[in-house]
């Protein structure tokens, strides 16, 4: 007996991955804030939670600069995850008519929040090495979750791309829903 994987099967086992995926990218975004709200007003030994004790006994405020800058890139990436998750929950995504209006958006917003994270990345990678400058002990950008924007970056023009591939698309596809 030969087991067939169809389009569908391959839809919903992504989806459940995307949820799964989804959840940690929440717990982390969620940890950034939690912890910078916990630091600064209770407890400042919460700041070694992410290795930046040193950075906060320095100046917060330099600290709370830098978890902002790993906030909005674990919220960019859980935004990317979230709209997966509601393009495959929603089923707007037809496969045997992939051309939609919706399907164009979708990728043009996952292009767009690829390229924040990468710029976001880039610059809080730049602003912990700028730190690491001053003689303030840094994690490096991969324990900051800083890490791979250069990848972020090509993917959101890679992304770019497609989306503008899928615009054209999708006008043709209307004139030919017309001219039928």
């Amino acid at each position: 007996m030969q087991i067939t994987i169809t389009s569908k099967h391959m839809l919903t086992v992504l989806y459940w991955l995307s949820w799964i995926i989804l959840t940690g990218l929440c717990v982390d975004a969620g940890s950034f804030i939690f912890n910078g709200i916990y630091t600064t007003t209770f407890n400042p030994a919460a700041a070694d939670y992410f290795k930046l004790s040193e950075l906060y006994h320095f100046d917060a405020g330099h600290y709370l600069v830098q978890l902002t800058f790993m906030t909005i890139v674990g919220c960019m990436k859980a935004l990317m995850f979230y709209l997966i998750v509601m393009i495959l929950h929603d089923k707007k995504l037809d496969l045997s008519r992939p051309f939609t209006p919706e399907t164009g958006r979708f990728i043009s917003n996952l292009s767009y929040l690829c390229f924040g994270a990468g710029l976001f990345s880039d610059w809080g990678s730049k602003y912990a090495l700028w730190l690491s400058s001053k003689n303030i002990t840094m994690p490096d950008s991969q324990a900051l979750q800083l890490g791979g924007a250069d990848v972020w970056l090509f993917s959101g023009v890679l992304l770019l791309v497609i989306a503008q591939i899928f615009r054209k698309g999708i006008e043709l596809q209307h004139e030919s829903d017309l001219t039928i």
